[in-house]
C-alpha cells in the first residue's frame, strides 16, 4: 500500500462510492478504504429466505431528484414508481378510520408548531400539546424518521428535510444496498476489511494509516458516520475538534428492522401496510409482502427500536408478534416466523441509523461539511443541508467533497508550477 493516489477515500457507503464516482468521471485517481467485509455501509440488500431484503435505507426518497435513479437506470436496474407501501392500508384490518384521521391530524398539527418553536428553544418536543391522546403517535413518527425521541430533535432541522422532499418515494426490487454496492467505478482501488487507524497531515497531503501499513494521497475524503467520527477510533490531525464537537451535536438514531417470513397461507395482502398502535410510541410500521414477497418487514424508530438495542431480537420479535396478532388475529402467530433482525446500533464501524441534530445545533451539519486544511475533506448524510438520513443525500456529499478535494489539489498543483 506504499503507492501514492490523488484521493483516499474512507468509507464505503453511499457518500463514498458517490465520491468515487465523481472522482472516476474526472481522472482522478482515488483509493477507498472500508473498515468492514463489505461495500455499501447503511445501504445492505442481503439475500434472506431467497429475498433481496434492504436491511438498511430502502426508499429511493425524493425519487424525482434523487442521484441514484439515474445510477440505477444506466446500471440496467429496474426502478419502482408506484405508490409506496405505507399508502396502502391492508384491507383486513378492522382500523377505526376516525382514529387514524385523528392521529394524522395531530401529527400534521405538531408539524405546523415545529415552526414557531425552531425560532425559539428549538426542541421539538415543545410542540407537543400537552394531554393529546395522539402524542404518543407523533413521537413513533418522529422517530421513525430521526430515530429519537422529540427531545432530542431540533425543530429546525426536521422542518429543513420535510421542507425539501418531494413525496416521490420508489422503489429498487433488486435491492438499494445491491445497487449502491455495485456502483463502484472499476478504477477505483478498494481495500476491504481496512479499517483507518490514523490521518495525519503532510507537506504535500496526507498520510493515511492502516493495519496494512501507511499509504499517501494529495487529500482524503472522510465519509464515517458521526458515531464514529465524534468517537476516537480514528486519530485525525490536532485541530479536527471542531469537526468532532459538529458530529456529536449530529448523533445517530436508533432505527432498526425485523423481518418475519409469512409460513403458510395467510390473509396477507401484497404489497400493503399496517401501523402497529396509534397509542405506543414503540409502534412498527409493517410492509406486508413487499413485491409479493411472503416477508413482513417490522420498522422500528426510538423507542421501539431501543426494544431491540437493549434487550435484544428476541424481545424485538416479541413486540412486534403481539403487535400483528391485535391486528390480524391469535392466529397469525402460527403463521410468521422470525428471519432476520438488524443490529445498527452495535456495529461499531457504523453505531446506529442516521443523524438527528440535537436542538440548537442544526448548524452543525454546515460545520462539519466544512474542509480541513484543504487537506481533509468531509461527507456523509449528515453533512448533506436537507437530504440528511437519506442515500442519496450521502451521495450528493460525496460528489460536493470530490469537487473540493480536486480544487485544492488543483490550487496547490497551481502553486508549485
Amino acid at each position: 500500500m506504499g503507492r501514492e493516489f490523488d484521493v483516499i477515500i474512507v468509507g464505503g457507503g453511499a457518500a463514498g462510492i458517490g465520491a468515487a464516482r465523481w472522482l472516476a468521471a474526472h481522472s482522478t485517481a482515488a483509493l477507498l478504504l472500508e473498515a468492514s467485509s463489505r461495500l455499501g455501509g447503511r445501504a445492505y440488500t442481503q439475500d434472506l429466505g431467497g429475498y433481496p431484503l434492504d436491511l438498511g435505507c430502502e426508499w429511493l426518497h425524493s425519487g424525482d431528484r434523487n442521484a441514484w435513479v439515474g445510477v440505477a437506470e444506466a446500471s440496467g436496474f429496474p426502478v419502482d414508481r408506484g405508490d409506496p407501501s405505507w399508502a396502502k392500508a391492508h384491507p383486513s384490518i378492522a382500523e377505526d378510520v376516525d382514529d387514524q384521521e385523528a392521529a394524522r391530524h395531530a401529527y400534521g398539527d405538531w408539524e405546523e408548531r415545529l415552526r414557531i418553536v425552531a425560532s425559539g428553544s428549538d426542541q421539538a418536543s415543545d410542540a407537543l400539546e400537552p394531554g393529546v391522546p395522539w402524542n404518543a403517535y407523533v413521537r413513533a413518527i418522529a422517530g421513525f424518521m430521526s430515530g429519537v425521541a422529540p427531545e432530542r430533535i431540533s425543530a429546525a432541522d426536521y422542518l429543513a428535510y420535510d421542507d425539501a422532499s418531494t413525496g416521490r418515494n420508489w422503489n429498487l426490487p433488486l435491492g438499494y444496498g445491491t445497487l449502491v454496492a455495485a456502483s463502484l467505478p472499476s478504477s477505483t482501488a478498494l481495500r476491504l476489511a481496512t479499517p483507518v487507524e490514523q490521518i495525519d497531515l503532510t507537506a504535500d497531503g496526507v498520510a493515511v494509516t492502516t493495519r496494512a501499513g501507511v499509504v499517501r494521497a494529495g487529500a482524503a475524503i472522510l465519509t464515517v458516520s458521526t458515531a464514529v467520527l465524534a468517537g476516537d477510533a480514528i486519530r485525525l490531525p490536532a485541530g479536527v475538534d471542531p469537526w468532532r464537537e459538529a458530529a456529536a451535536a449530529l448523533p445517530l438514531g436508533c432505527n432498526e428492522k425485523l423481518f418475519l417470513e409469512i409460513g403458510r397461507d395467510s390473509a396477507f395482502e401484497p404489497d400493503t401496510h399496517a401501523y402497529g398502535n396509534l397509542h405506543d410510541a414503540r409502534s412498527a410500521a409493517y410492509s406486508i409482502r413487499p413485491n409479493g414477497w411472503p416477508v413482513i418487514e417490522a420498522f422500528l424508530g426510538g423507542d421501539g427500536a431501543r426494544i431491540v438495542k437493549e434487550d435484544g431480537p428476541a424481545a424485538g420479535f416479541a413486540h412486534v408478534s403481539a403487535e400483528l396478532a391485535a391486528l390480524f388475529g391469535s392466529d397469525v402467530a402460527s403463521a410468521i416466523r422470525p428471519l432476520a433482525a438488524t443490529s445498527w446500533s452495535r456495529m461499531a464501524s457504523i453505531g446506529g441509523a442516521y443523524s438527528c441534530a440535537l436542538p440548537g445545533r442544526s448548524q452543525a451539519r454546515a460545520r462539519l461539511a466544512q474542509p480541513f486544511e484543504d487537506r481533509l475533506f468531509f461527507a456523509g448524510e449528515a453533512t448533506h443541508p436537507f437530504d440528511f438520513t437519506t442515500a442519496h443525500g450521502a451521495h450528493d456529499s460525496g460528489q460536493r467533497a470530490a469537487d473540493e478535494a480536486m480544487a485544492a489539489l488543483g490550487n496547490r498543483r497551481g502553486k508549485a508550477a
